[in-house]
């Protein structure tokens, strides 16, 4: 009787109204070959018959509870040390449930869109990778795709340990990330991937996060998604109003039947949409039903189909972190993304701004986000392919940020991040966090390491004066800093670095082998 899907209100009636769900049962995020978080309470929850008595045990651990009047139960074993034993979780109540191979390691959500969709199989240099891939502390759980209206309490999908011969459909991204943290501090890690390819970031959004960000302009997608929701007064109206139409529906029905004639068809009920375009959705579909589980941190790659924003879309990753942090009750947990890669025709022009130049700006800019890190990767993208194969480098950056951050590992997370600038006469002085052990000309190849350029000059910084004008500019690095400057422009106020859709070139790096960031001193 193991993870039938219980869906919303209808899941609800079904338990008060079906001896068969008499059964205790538990969420598709149990099972067998799970990793549970250690160092923090992991919670454990499922259904069963009101008032029943249900008791799980772990790791020589007992706790219970009693199911509440929906049918819900709910418990929390104490924090857990990691653990490379499989071991058995059992669920006791009217009935028995046993979870085999059980871990204790590092749990992280891999969400976004294609580019962490992405599988193995698709990767750079992929049959070494796969045949290598013989981590079996590795588990992954794919979320089915499934948009849904109200929040889902159940997914489909299950735990797989990784092998040579499962490992082509994990998330590539997650899995290189999760391969570091693996091989870095040798404990389990549990990769949860729920991506769905081309979908915006409103989707993933919940209500409570559109409405923590007040500044970002939301009142309308709030508006729309509570007039879908019969738990607002908004959606309360609406849903009595369509079911006073459907009961009218129904009797007109029942006249056109017994007339021989078809019916009209019957009116809709109340709903955010019908894709997996439209706002929370995909929270509700795909998020929802993980909430609660015990995690480190989140992983994100998305922003290619919100590719035209710019100040918005960083509006929108706070509502997205914001909204999963108050959601999951763990406080700012670790929440890392990748910035967009480089991507179509160079864009010749110092002014730049074409592209994902806004997007990445915004990327950018959401780091003061507590506890955020960021990718960047417009070093290893492909001009005419919106998902590069390298995505071993992506997931290793994105581990500096969990080495630097929960793990408390000596790194530095970054490449350099620009932090502030000042003008000195005819040129600019600029100077990033994350210099590590200094700054270089430097020049990336494939999976290779990347290398110091001698002789090379920095390439992709413009310069612009009061009139606005910009122009290609020469820059040097001087200790920790880069000093920007043109003939043109005697008097400069403000520098652009890499600032286009694909900045070809760009190669300013910290001597730990990871690029700049792009960034603009100005907001013109």
């Amino acid at each position: 009787m193991k993870n039938r899907m219980r869906f919303g209100v209808l899941a609800a009636l079904v338990v008060s109204c079906s001896a068969a769900w008499a059964e205790v049962d538990l969420p598709s995020v149990f099972g067998d070959n799970m990793v549970l978080q250690r160092d923090m309470p992991a919670p454990v929850w499922g259904w069963a018959e009101p008032g029943e008595e249900v008791t799980v045990t772990f790791a020589e651990q007992t706790k219970s509870t009693t199911a509440g009047a929906d049918g819900r139960w709910r418990v929390a074993l104490d924090a857990l040390e990691a653990s490379a034993q499989g071991r058995e979780l059992v669920v006791q109540g009217a009935n028995r449930i046993v979870f085999n191979n059980v871990l204790v390691g590092e749990v992280w959500v891999c969400s976004g869109q294609s580019n962490m969709e992405w599988s193995v199989r698709g990767v750079m240099d992929s049959g070494r990778e796969i045949a290598e891939a013989d981590f079996p502390l590795i588990r992954h759980i794919k979320v089915a795709k499934r948009p849904a209206d109200g929040p889902q309490t159940d997914f489909e999908g299950s735990w797989a340990v990784c092998s040579p011969q499962t490992v082509s459909g994990f998330t590539a991204v997650g899995y290189f990330f999760g391969r570091e943290i693996h091989q870095k501090l040798g404990v389990p890690v549990g990769l949860v991937n729920s991506s769905w390819g081309g979908t915006r970031i409103e989707p993933w959004t919940p209500l409570v996060g559109f409405k923590a960000v007040p500044e970002g302009g939301f009142q309308e997608i709030i508006n729309r998604i509570e007039q879908a929701d019969p738990g607002s007064e908004a959606g309360r109206a609406r849903y009595l109003e369509a079911l006073a139409q459907y009961r009218k529906w129904i009797e007109l029905a029942e006249g056109a039947v017994a007339r021989g004639e078809h019916p009209a068809p019957p009116p809709q009920m109340p709903s955010l949409g019908r894709s997996n375009r439209d706002p929370t959705r995909l929270y509700r579909g795909m998020i929802a039903p993980l909430v609660g589980f015990a995690i480190r941190g989140a992983i994100w790659y998305q922003g290619e189909s919100n590719g035209a924003e710019g100040k918005s879309y960083y509006h929108k990753k706070h509502a997205l972190v914001k909204g999963w942090r108050e959601a999951w009750g763990q406080g700012d947990f670790p929440f890392y993304w990748v910035q967009l890669a480089n991507f179509r025709a160079d864009n010749k022009r110092p002014e730049g701004g074409d592209g994902y130049a806004g997007v990445r700006d915004a990327e950018r800019k959401a780091l003061d986000l507590p506890n955020t890190g960021m990718a960047v990767i417009i070093d290893i993208g492909e001009t005419r392919n919106i998902h590069p194969k390298n995505k071993q480098d992506v997931g290793k950056r994105l581990a500096q940020w969990a080495f630097a951050g929960p793990y408390g590992l000596d790194v530095v997370p970054s490449g350099p991040l620009y932090r502030r600038h000042a003008v000195e006469g005819g040129s600019v002085r600029v100077w990033f966090d994350h210099v590590g052990s200094g700054l270089m000309v430097g020049e990336k190849k494939g999976l290779e390491p990347t290398r110091e350029a001698p002789g090379a000059k920095l390439e992709r910084f413009a310069v612009a004066g009061a009139d606005r004008k910009w122009v290609w500019a020469e820059a040097r690095i001087d200790g920790d800093t880069v000093v920007v400057s043109s003939p043109e422009v005697g008097e400069p106020v403000a520098v652009r670095y890499a600032y286009s859709g694909n900045p070809l070139g760009a190669n300013l790096y910290n001597r730990e082998g990871l690029p700049a960031s792009p960034f603009r001193t100005d907001d013109w």
